[in-house]
């Protein structure tokens, strides 16, 4: 039940209730340095003692609710889930961040925010800039202050919520206590937006879908808050023209900043400055998002006290589901509330391992990479089609269309339990008669009937084990950052090919996890196009707003980023002495 709300703090839009055991302050003002207004919510126990605040500061909207904005997905987590959903009314429940009635009665408050020039927050629109950083910064500071609060912030959310927790914390806030930055990427260039150095199409969609429709000022053509009855985009609403002055065009910078320059460099965070305690979640299925950010946050981190862990299934149940929630509970209790709970004494890394029958196994590890990693190089025989463990006697070469089928190279059937855990990677020597090429690589497996083997991945139905891109103008490492098993690409210049000269290219492949059992095959697919899964990607999956055919969202087609007159022209792969293509992969002893 709700009590009758009040004005608080003679703001005209913050308004104070008790609803549901809580106490909910609506709207707050929070004013930050360049004078912009932005807005909280803020849901407090009732009772005078002080609590650690969790904060999130992001672009969706913060009274949006989850069942009205995502339905779709909604249902489905609820559907496999309805754990999701016990001890907990869900009216609070909103995209990516924490529900309140699972926080506040342990002792939290939950504040979410809105970025500026979203939702309810003033300002000028302008997506993952600087400036928001800058906010973040001193909202976590604002918490730290208010009278309820024991000073002690966390930073808790999904996907772009997670992404402003690695830039914030680079910058070391000195209120900022803990943070758990769940399936969100950590450089914005090489995890979201060049793959490789290939433009990739999610944002064009993402802002259309998920933005724009939350700007402030949208008004009464948007939703409304079902528990407070206001607009969720703000109280006022203006024609396109004025929205379209009051936004940064950042998608047309994207497509400006080709090359990792400067413009992308002031967006990136220094993720050795982190060194607040944090808890970096990982989904192996989140390729091409949801999946490189958390391991290279968790691995080049400072932090002296910092974990890795790794799951599968959809992009957000796992958030939300009792294993997520107890797992940043006991997280945020150690470290927010001072519980000594044995938190430290939780191994460093915890893994949900993958096996080819859909089965996984949970882990604890010590280190990433693993330790007794064997690292095992596969090499590729264009002659065979084949995957080996050595090297072919005779030199071979094999041209594709990169729009077609391409190639693909395969292990022979395992005949006991092969375990691949880690990241991976390939040297490919490719020639070409045009300019330049765009290679996309995919780690495929398949079972003794030869039906190919793929999961539930963030965004997609069928994602396969792993994917690689790069595109071949943009082959030069940074020999600094670069390491056996992760290559690491300037994408600083652009390097043309000449025809018919052969290129060696390094090719990062994101982490990945699987045990392939008695007679699986694992195979390595090299093409000019996004992965696609050959069946059906059924019905229901044809509902989700980003429906995919392996890869979800993350697709590369933009003909304007990749004209076909070049990316489409043919394309040979050299193997054998001389030019000894390879994939190298993580094989994990199973005998120990």
């Amino acid at each position: 039940m709700a009590s009758a709300g009040r004005f608080s703090g003679g703001d005209p839009l913050e308004r104070d209730e008790i609803r549901d055991g809580m106490r909910i302050t609506w709207d707050t003002p929070v004013t930050v340095s360049d004078g912009v207004t932005l807005r909280a919510d803020i849901y407090r126990p009732l009772g005078p003692a002080q609590v650690p605040p969790i904060v999130s500061y992001g672009i969706y909207g913060k009274g949006l609710a989850f069942q009205e904005g995502y339905p779709v997905q909604w249902q489905r987590m609820i559907d496999k889930y309805p754990e999701v959903t016990a001890g907990t009314s869900a009216r609070y429940m909103n995209w990516e961040t924490a529900d309140p009635e699972r926080w506040v009665p342990f002792g939290y408050a939950i504040v979410r925010i809105d970025s500026r020039g979203a939702g309810r927050s003033g300002g000028i629109l302008d997506p993952e800039s600087p400036r928001e950083t800058q906010d973040l910064c001193e909202c976590i500071q604002w918490a730290a202050d208010q009278p309820w609060s024991t000073g002690r912030v966390g930073l808790l959310g999904i996907s772009y919520y997670a992404f402003m927790q690695w830039r914030a914390a680079a910058l070391k806030p000195p209120a900022l206590a803990a943070m758990i930055p769940w399936e969100g990427r950590a450089d914005a260039y090489r995890d979201a937006l060049y793959h490789g150095g290939i433009y990739c199409d999610f944002k064009t969609k993402w802002f259309d879908l998920q933005v724009r429709n939350v700007q402030h000022g949208v008004g009464d053509r948007g939703r409304r808050n079902p528990n407070t009855g206001e607009l969720v985009a703000g109280p006022e609403t203006l024609d396109e023209a004025a929205l379209a002055r009051n936004r940064i065009d950042r998608l047309g910078e994207v497509r400006n900043h080709r090359l990792y320059d400067e413009w992308h460099s002031e967006t990136n965070p220094e993720l050795g400055d982190i060194e607040v305690p944090l808890l970096s979640a990982a989904n192996w299925g989140g390729q091409g998002l949801h999946t490189r950010g958390n391991f290279e946050g968790f691995t080049q981190a400072s932090s002296a006290q910092k974990w890795l862990e790794v799951h599968g299934d959809t992009h957000w149940f796992h958030f939300y589901t009792a294993y997520g929630v107890n797992l940043q509970r006991r997280f945020f209790d150690h470290f927010l509330r001072g519980e000594d709970n044995g938190w430290e004494e939780t191994p460093p890394v915890l893994l949900n391992v993958r096996r080819s029958d859909g089965t996984v196994l949970a882990r604890a590890e010590h280190e990433w990479p693993i330790a007794r990693t064997v690292w095992t190089e596969l090499h590729l025989d264009a002659a065979a089609g084949t995957l080996a463990s050595q090297p072919p006697a005779d030199a071979a070469a094999r041209a594709y269309d990169p729009f077609g089928d391409g190639l693909m190279f395969c292990l022979p059937a395992v005949e006991s339990e092969l375990e691949i855990t880690g990241p991976l990677a390939a040297k490919l020597f490719i020639s070409c008669e045009a300019s330049d090429a765009d290679l996309f690589l995919a780690i495929r497996a398949f079972d003794p009937d030869g039906r190919e083997i793929t999961f539930q991945g963030a965004l997609d139905p069928h994602t396969p084990i792993a994917n690689g891109w790069l595109r071949a103008s943009h082959r030069r490492l940074d020999v600094a950052r670069s390491l056996p098993y992760r290559p690491f690409h300037s994408h600083d210049a652009i390097e043309p090919l000449a025809a018919g000269v052969i290129y060696e290219l390094d090719i990062e492949i994101w982490p990945t996890s699987i045990v392939l059992l008695p007679g699986c095959r694992l195979a390595l697919s090299v093409t000019g196009h996004d992965y696609e899964y050959p069946g059906s990607p059924g019905e229901a999956d044809d509902e989700f707003v980003y429906a995919g055919r392996g890869v979800g969202p993350f697709t590369h087609t933009d003909p304007e980023m990749r004209p076909p007159g070049i990316f489409g022209r043919p394309v040979t792969l050299h193997t054998g002495p001389g030019h000894p293509s390879r994939l190298l992969v993580p094989v994990i002893p199973t005998d120990l």
